[in-house]
């Protein structure tokens, strides 16, 4: 055999790997593309539920943005999403009968097509969005409608439509009064009737700024409601 000639086993060996970065290498680009843009930029979210009606509808899709609060605290009245209370709140994760997943375990769990299999949920993987109510260092009362006084003063909330029933019969809203210890916020939904929100949370309901993945800044669908959130 003349030395410049390749040995059968070796062309195919090289054909394979050449095959497999033409079929691959594209689909793994985007896929490490898209794992990066979602961790350090931006990420699309739905609204699941009715806890922030009647601003954020069902099924909502929403960008979530997350340049801006590295760089800074978050401002009351901004839309958050963050990690669920149960990877954070002590009380929660004491009642576990299991080891609270891991970020990377999290990010497989959620990502596209893996996180519609119920099998593979956990709570401590949801995200969660409210609103902002208050900031460290703040002194907050709420009372059984849902109605804020923020250090000392009333608070008006136009983009509030739902309120807590104010009969005394009737009523699972909580009133608190607090101060928010620095470096966390106090979330509350805008469907103060019907929000699972720092109000409930079993250890004290206060969100650590690391906790918070990002703020809600376009709403993307339906087409007919596009447009940046307030």
């Amino acid at each position: 055999m003349e030395p410049n000639h390749l040995d059968p086993r070796r062309k195919s060996k090289k054909f394979w790997w050449f095959s497999f970065l033409d079929t691959w290498g594209p689909i793994s680009l985007t896929i490490l593309l898209y794992i990066g843009i979602r961790h350090f930029i931006a990420e699309a979210r739905y609204i699941p539920s009715g806890s922030m009606l009647p601003g954020l509808k069902v099924n909502d899709r929403l960008i979530v943005e997350k340049l801006s609060l590295r760089k800074r605290s978050p401002f009351r009245g901004e839309i958050v999403v963050f990690n669920s209370p149960y990877s954070f709140d002590k009380k929660l994760i004491a009642d576990r009968q299991t080891l609270i997943p891991s970020k990377f375990q999290c990010s497989l769990k959620t990502f596209p097509l893996i996180s519609w299999i119920p099998a593979f949920s956990d709570r401590a993987c949801d995200a969660y969005i409210k609103r902002v109510i208050a900031v460290g260092g703040d002194r907050l009362s709420i009372n059984g409608k849902g109605e804020i006084i923020l250090n000392g003063n009333s608070i008006k909330e136009p983009y509030i439509e739902y309120f807590c029933p104010s009969t005394p019969e009737f009523n699972l809203c909580r009133s608190i009064t607090t101060t928010v210890p620095k470096g966390h916020v106090f979330v509350l939904g805008d469907n103060r009737a019907n929000s699972w929100d720092s109000r409930f949370w079993p250890a004290g309901g206060f969100l650590p700024h690391k906790e918070i993945i990002g703020k809600a800044s376009w709403r993307f669908w339906p087409v007919s409601r596009f447009g940046k959130l307030d």
